[in-house]
Order: C-alpha cells, then structure tokens, then sequence
C-alpha cells in the first residue's frame, strides 16, 4: 500500500479510525464527499496520489483540478436536468458549487470556470478545514479491513494498481473505457477578421463564444483530414474499449458520416457571420472561454485522439485558426468505472463489503457536476452511519434522487454504460387533466414537461432539506 505504514509511523493524525471516514481520491467527487463529512462534525482523512504519482492528464497536483473542459454544462435550472443538479447542490451546501460559482467566467447559458482558480478555491477551503487531513499517499490496493468506512473516489483516472485490487474485490471485467480531451488556445493567436463573438441563440450575454465559420468546401476538406488523420495507437488489450457516447473524439464522429459533425459540435444554427451575414456557414467551429483573464479559449466538442502534430496542422485549416497557438493540444486518456447497478447498496456501499462507498465517475456518473453530486451523497451517506442516524436519501423526484437511483440499481447491469444526468432519469410525470371527458389524461410535453420535471425536483429537494434539519 505506498508507504501507507511509515506514514502513519511518522505522523500525528488528528483522529483515530473508529472517528474518521478515509476518501481515497482527490478530484471533485472526494474533495466534496470530504467537505460534506467535516461540515457534519465527521473527521476525514482525504488521500490524493499526486505528486507522489501523476497522471498523463493531470497538468498540476490541486485537489478537484479539470483535466477535460472548464465547462460545468447548463446552469439553466427551469429547463435543463444539469442546471437542476446545479441548484440542487447549491441548495446542499456544496463546496464545488460554490467555488464554481465564485470563479466563472462567460459562457451563454452555460457555468464555466477558470480552471485554476476553482482548483485552488477547492484546495484552500479544505486545507483550512479543521477536521480534514489531506495525505498526499497513493494507495496501491484497497485499504486495510480495520478502516471501517472508506469512500473510493478515485475516478477516471484510478491508478493500475488499485484498479486491479477494485477488479479482484468484485468480480468485474471490462469496466475500462476511453475519455478525450479537447485542446486550448491562446486568444491572440486568432485571427478576428474571420470569426465574431456570439452565443448561439445569443443566449447568456449574447457573445460568449468564438465562433469560426466554414464554408461547403472548407467543411468537406476538414472531414477529409480528421479520416486520414494519424491517431494515437491503443495498445492490443485497449482495442475493444468503448467510448463514452457524450464525449467522442471528434475523428470517431466524423467517421459515421459527413454530417455528424455539422448535426454535432460544430452545427451552425442560431448564428449570424457579421463578416457575411446573407451567407450561411455550413458548420461552425466554437471556442469558449477558458480562464478568468479571457487568454484561452477551449475548441468546444473538440475532443480527439489524433497525434500532436496532426491536431496542430488540421486544426490550422479552420478559418480564424490559421496561426492558432495551443496552451494544450488534445489528448486521450483511460476511464474506469465499475457496474455499480450490481455491486452497490442504495447508500453507494459495496455489497460484498460494506465498509467501502464507491463515489464520482467510477460509479459510471459522467460529467464533473455528476460527479461532484455522487460525492456529496456518498459524504452525508457516510456521515449518517458515523452518527448512528437512518441515511436520508434524496426523493426521487429530484436530480440526485434520480441519479442516484440509476447508479444502484435503475441501470441495467447488463449494458450499464457512463451516463450524465438528464430528464429520461426522472420517474414519469402525472398526466394533466385535459378538460376533456373522453380523454383526461393530457400528456405533458416538450418544454412544459422539462419545465414540470425541474419544479418537481427543486420542490422535493427543500423538502428533503426541511426533513434533514428536524
């Protein structure tokens, strides 16, 4: 296990193990599950493996730090399934929410973040929290039987070794896929003659976004390249790793036909080229802000597994990219997760030993606002058990109700893929009555019924909170 036995030799911990609930992993899901912990009076002990062991898309050793995008998706809480988790763990006490929050930057309809500066927010709100001990300790195989409430947050990104300690404990093979990493430019490399700032549907404040256009030609020889483009070799055990449907480089997109992209990522409606406005592009290529200061600026939906070398060249076909310089190029990295419908409890427990929560992307949630929610579960779950208290799980109503009712059992074991949250997760709806005595039940559709979901699921969280605080 490391030097897991010398460290404890050495160091004088605040807490004995019958007082304190250990999280194995420091990105967003751990770093919340601790902050839920101390903020309930349960001490923890949080480990994160970096620096002692880095990752090939970790660029820094912070807690909670973004390898993908700096994009926490919708934060639009009457339409949209994301924005309602948002609110709902806005309505918790969530520490990422609240840095997230503090540390935004433009971006329409969307909460992004400098990616730094939530990192860091992250970090100093629980190195300054007194009943968090943060170990900087890789652990190479699953924790000794006296800790007896361990949270595994380890994420996509779980190290080899520990992965083969998971693999062992539960029986499971084949929980390893592949996630992409979308590259980032420096702002002044772009060339504005050719691209205009505007949000699709100017949504948010209307200028979000750099968008650079491409005509059928331009478009056409860019799918060319993508195809013929050298992409990074997997090696022969990696070859039949699935994708993650939401997050598919964009080579892999462009392979199942000429229009995925233009129906995808780089669809060009509810925009208008100041530069041509009668002419209508055939794609577009977005690019969001990235940092506090406006300096870079992330390809959005860019995702890819092509060699350095080709990203730069093909990426410099793009109108508006031709002298483009990259703070990071796209990259490709493996994702563990493992079939929680069959091996977790209702309170994330593993059920062949209870002792062990499985929280974040390794429970199969995607995204970092799914992952973060797991973690505050798994945290309160923990904490319940501590305090001698009944779990108190979210109503199903809700985001996390839904989410979490997925991940344990809502899934089915036998396909169980990486999700992100959304409305198909919620329990149906009541019919409306329509006003008509040969047909009452009205189905609720379209917008009503996303709009219907989302008071549904605020309504039940303040219920939830009301029923936690008595």
């Amino acid at each position: 296990m490391g030097d897991l036995e010398g460290y404890f030799k050495t160091m004088d911990l605040k807490y004995k193990n019958d007082k304190v609930v250990h999280v194995v992993g420091g990105g967003l899901a751990g770093s919340e599950a601790a902050w839920q912990l101390s903020q309930l009076g349960i001490g923890v002990r949080l480990y994160e493996m970096r620096p002692q062991r880095c990752t090939d898309a970790h660029q820094t050793d912070v807690l909670a730090e973004l390898v993908c995008s700096n994009s926490f998706r919708s934060d639009d809480a009457q339409y949209n399934a994301v924005g309602v988790l948002h609110e709902e763990l806005r309505r918790c006490g969530s520490l990422i929410m609240r840095c997230a929050d503090a540390n935004r930057v433009p971006a329409g309809a969307a909460l992004a973040v400098d990616r730094d500066e939530f990192s860091q927010a992250v970090q100093s709100a629980l190195e300054n929290e007194i009943l968090v001990d943060i170990v900087r300790l890789e652990l190479t195989e699953l924790p000794p039987t006296e800790w007896d409430s361990v949270i595994i947050a380890t994420g996509p990104l779980t190290s080899p070794s520990l992965t083969s300690s998971i693999t062992e404990l539960t029986g499971e093979q084949n929980l390893a896929f592949y996630d992409a990493i979308a590259p980032i430019a420096y702002r002044d490399s772009i060339d504005f003659s050719k691209v205009w700032f505007q949000s699709r549907y100017d949504k948010g404040d209307g200028a979000d976004y750099i968008n650079c256009p491409l005509n059928d030609e331009e478009y056409e020889n860019f799918i060319t390249e993508l195809l013929n483009a050298e992409k990074v070799l997997f090696h022969d055990w990696e070859e039949n790793t699935p994708y993650f449907e939401g997050c598919l480089p964009i080579e892999v997109m462009a392979e199942r036909g000429l229009e995925t992209l233009a129906f995808g990522p780089m669809k060009p409606i509810g925009l208008t080229n100041p530069h041509s406005p009668s002419s209508k592009p055939r794609a577009v290529v977005q690019l969001r802000q990235d940092n506090t200061l406006g300096t870079l600026y992330n390809m959005v939906g860019f995702q890819t597994k092509m060699k350095y070398d080709e990203q730069k060249r093909i990426f410099r076909t793009i109108p508006g990219l031709e002298k483009a310089e990259f703070a990071r190029l796209g990259g490709i990295h493996r994702n563990t997760f493992i079939n929680a419908p069959r091996l977790l409890d209702p309170t994330l427990r593993l059920k062949s030993e209870p002792r062990i929560r499985f929280a974040g992307q390794i429970t199969g949630c995607e995204g970092y606002v799914e992952s973060a929610a797991v973690g505050l579960l798994a945290g309160r779950f923990a904490a319940y058990e501590k305090l001698g208290l009944s779990p108190q799980h979210p109503k199903p109503g809700t985001a996390l109700g839904s989410l979490l009712a997925h991940i344990t059992g809502g899934g089915d074991p036998e396909t169980y893929q990486p999700i992100n949250v959304n409305f198909g997760l919620f329990p149906p709806l009541p019919e409306q009555d329509s006003g008509n005595p040969k047909n009452r039940a009205k189905p609720i559709r379209g917008r009503e019924r996303k709009a219907a979901y989302a008071r549904r699921a605020l309504e039940q969280t303040d219920l939830w909170l009301e029923e936690k605080a008595r």
